[in-house]
C-alpha cells in the first residue's frame, strides 16, 4: 500500500554498540591501579575503555560502582592466584615462597614497572571516609588471612612446624609480608630485594633457614 505523502518511515535504529565488560573493567581496574579513585575522573576511564561515560554509566553505574567492581575483581584474581599457590603437597617453604612469586606478578606490570598492590596503593588511602571501600578491604584481608592460616594448619599436622607453632599468628606474618612487599615494590625497590624479604620471612615462618634460588 503506498504511503500517503505525509507519512515518513520511520529510520531504522542501529544497534547499540556491543561492549565487552570484563575487558571494559579490566581497562578501568588499569587506570584506577595507576591514578588512584580520587585522582582518576571518569572521562579518563571512558577512553581507557573506548566507553562513552554515559555507556559506562549503563554498564556499571556510576564511579564508586566501578571502583568497586574494579576492587572486587582485583581481590578474586590475587587470592585464587594465592589458593593455587598454597594448594597442593608441596612443602611449606615453596608453598608460600609461590604465594609471594604469584603477588610479585601482581605489583609489576607487563613493562617491569612497579605498581604495587591495587588494595594498598589506591583502596586503603580512601577507606577512612568511605565505608563500603572499607568493607572490602577488611573481606579480602580476612580471607587472605585465613588461606594462609589453613596451610599453616596443615603444616603442623604434617610436622612441618613445631606441635606449639601458632597458625593464626604465623598467617598475619605472612600477610604482613605480602603488605610490605607491596609497598616497597610501589617505593621503587628491587624485584630481588622483594624476592630476598619473601625469603626471610620464609624463613621465620617455616623456623629454619629457606635457601636462595
Amino acid at each position: 500500500m503506498p504511503r500517503k505523502k505525509n507519512e515518513t518511515a520511520a529510520a531504522p535504529r542501529g544497534r547499540p554498540r556491543a561492549y565487552d565488560a570484563e575487558a571494559a573493567l579490566k581497562q578501568a581496574t588499569e587506570t584506577f591501579w595507576r591514578t588512584g579513585y580520587s585522582g582518576t575522573p571518569l572521562d579518563k576511564i571512558a577512553a581507557a575503555t573506548g566507553m562513552s561515560p554515559p555507556s559506562l554509566y549503563a554498564a556499571f553505574g556510576n564511579k564508586h560502582a566501578l571502583y568497586l567492581a574494579a576492587l572486587a575483581r582485583y581481590w578474586e584474581m590475587t587470592l585464587a592466584a594465592t589458593r593455587e599457590a598454597l594448594a597442593g603437597d608441596r612443602p611449606l617453604a615453596e608453598a608460600l615462597m609461590l604465594a609471594y612469586e604469584a603477588a610479585l606478578s601482581f605489583y609489576f606490570s607487563r613493562k617491569g614497572s612497579a605498581r604495587g598492590c591495587f588494595v594498598i596503593g589506591t583502596a586503603v588511602a580512601e577507606a577512612v571516609e568511605d565505608a563500603e571501600i572499607r568493607k572490602s578491604i577488611a573481606a579480602g584481608l580476612r580471607m587472605l588471612d585465613a588461606d594462609f592460616e589453613a596451610r599453616l594448619r596443615t603444616a603442623r599436622e604434617r610436622g612441618e612446624l613445631r606441635h606449639d607453632a601458632d597458625p593464626a599468628a604465623l598467617a598475619v606474618l605472612a600477610s604482613a609480608t605480602m603488605h610490605t612487599i607491596a609497598i616497597r615494590a610501589r617505593a621503587g625497590a628491587r624485584l630481588s630485594e622483594l624476592r630476598e624479604i619473601a625469603r626471610k620471612a620464609t624463613s621465620v615462618i617455616c623456623g629454619c633457614p629457606v635457601a636462595a634460588d
